[in-house]
């Protein structure tokens, strides 16, 4: 169901090349003064990676060391042109999209979020969606290539109701603030403090000014810390981002509060929190029940809605064909999506194939060991089972584990249909 036309430019090129040769002049003047002479420091290149055939991402802009820390220890800004919008208006946009979503939103008020499927009537996944009730109208995230073609099947079900939705994607732009001290950040750019109180809690959200620049925020915590999400105006991007990445924290030495981060870090912190991605993890092919995600996006006391027959068939019935799982490796090889998941043989050796690894990466949290997301059949991923996985060319040993989250963070509870 993607859109054949989207293809997302990061509206922050521009920004991202001052920053770098800013770093790259940073580090030459402090190698200067470090060692008395004129030298060369490690140069500061951005790296770009491509996201489907849609968009084009930051992969780094310097060390994923340091933008990894930025995550667990300050606060780290993703720049997110993948992303896309959707605005759902008219006094019964509730009541609509409580029978065509799998998460009970009948409870739903201003300030608050859920995340929920779109099916198809197969039951299948057409959308991952982030609904954000923000008083007057819901501002829906999701992947950019499927919002046209989410609006567009939502809107043949619409009759008598009043309701209208639309892709803002082309009006709107998404980025996130990713760390502990994001909520701070925020304050010290002009947020007023019972915004940033409204965000300290799960699911919050709000339309308000940050330095002077309309948007709405967005609690969503993907990383096992603080996360914010934020809408803005693509005429307010440049403003609201260099507002954010110039703060400074003028008590310890002036130092920057934020740090650009790239894909490669955020999807190490993502893994290490326990939030499969769709379009990486599970696709439109995917049925709730195979994505690990069941509880926090599906609801199974409210009504009927679109797809609802197969999930309650399944959910009463049948087992899923497969599931996303997380495991962890036990050895230091890193396994690559796209590898084979297989289960161990009679003699210790590499079996039948069982699934495939969607996600992988070291994680700094748990000592440097290597962890992800696969895809198992059901049959064969209960929690504890050994697998082999082949990895910088040899097969090695994992374990399956219960929960997606290998990490939590002890200062931010959890919410029912809140965090992914």
């Amino acid at each position: 169901m993607t859109s054949a036309s989207f293809h997302a430019e990061s509206l922050l090129r521009a920004q991202h090349d001052a920053f770098a040769a800013g770093e790259s002049a940073r580090r030459a003047a402090h190698v200067q003064e470090e060692r008395g002479i004129a030298g060369i420091a490690h140069r500061s290149h951005i790296q770009w990676v491509p996201w489907g055939n849609t968009a084009e991402i930051v992969g780094l802009f310097d060390r994923v060391e340091t933008e990894y820390s930025a995550i667990r220890s300050g606060v780290a800004l993703c720049d997110q042109p993948q992303r896309g919008t959707i605005e759902v208006t008219g006094s019964d946009r509730i009541a609509f999209l409580q029978r065509m979503c799998t998460q009970d939103l009948k409870s739903l008020s201003s300030g608050q979020s859920r995340r929920s499927f779109w099916l198809n009537r197969k039951g299948r996944i057409e959308s991952d969606l982030l609904i954000c009730d923000v008083g007057d109208r819901l501002l829906i995230d999701c992947a950019g290539a499927f919002a046209a073609p989410t609006v567009e099947a939502l809107t043949k079900f619409i009759f008598s109701e009043d309701v209208a939705v639309s892709d803002r994607s082309g009006r709107d732009y998404r980025i996130a603030l990713h760390g502990p001290h994001a909520l701070q950040l925020l304050e010290s750019v002009g947020a007023n403090a019972s915004a940033v109180e409204q965000l300290s809690h799960p699911c919050a959200c709000l339309w308000t000014t940050v330095a002077g620049v309309p948007c709405v925020l967005v609690r969503a915590d993907l990383c096992a810390t603080v996360g914010i999400e934020c809408f803005v105006a693509r005429e307010n991007l440049v403003t609201l981002w260099n507002a954010l990445l110039g703060a400074h924290d003028v008590l310890h030495g002036a130092r920057r509060r934020a740090r650009p981060c790239g894909w490669h870090a955020f999807n190490m912190a993502r893994i290490e929190g326990g939030s499969p991605l769709f379009e990486i993890d599970f696709a439109t092919a995917s049925l709730p029940h195979e994505t690990g995600l069941l509880g926090k996006r599906v609801s199974f006391t409210k009504g009927c809605y679109l797809g609802q027959e197969v999930v309650a068939r399944m959910e009463s019935l049948g087992k899923p064909k497969q599931i996303v799982r997380a495991f962890r490796m036990e050895s230091s090889a890193l396994p690559t999506s796209g590898t084979p998941v297989l289960a161990v043989g009679a003699d210790g050796a590499g079996g039948e194939e069982i699934g495939v690894v969607t996600s992988s990466a070291m994680s700094p949290m748990l000592g440097a060991a290597c962890i992800g997301f696969a895809t198992v059949r059901f049959n064969a991923s209960a929690v504890g089972t050994p697998i082999i996985v082949r990895a910088e060319g040899a097969n090695h040993r994992a374990l399956l584990q219960g929960e997606l989250a290998f990490v939590r963070d002890p200062h931010t509870p959890s919410a029912t249909g809140g965090t992914p």
